[in-house]
């Protein structure tokens, strides 16, 4: 599974998410849309968004800090 979150670094919601996400040892990769035009660009593209954070999780795009909406995105089909 492979969790992208966009942040800022003054977004108090980016830090309650990535918090969510490391107390359900969730890995993730952490971009600053701030710093990094190419991930700004590619969270808009994705998202239609310019806010923060959104979150890709194995192409599922997940807007703002919804800890319903992330469990349900990370939960892998049972076969």
């Amino acid at each position: 599974m492979a969790v992208k979150i966009y942040t800022t670094p003054t977004c108090p919601w980016c830090k309650k998410t990535k918090e969510f996400l490391k107390s359900k040892k969730i890995p993730y990769k952490e971009l600053n849309v701030v710093d990094d035009e190419k991930a700004r660009r590619e969270m808009i593209k994705k998202s239609g968004q310019m806010g923060v954070p959104v979150l890709d999780i194995d192409g599922k795009i997940v807007v703002g800090f919804d800890t319903d909406e992330i469990l349900r995105a990370v939960k892998k089909p049972k076969r």
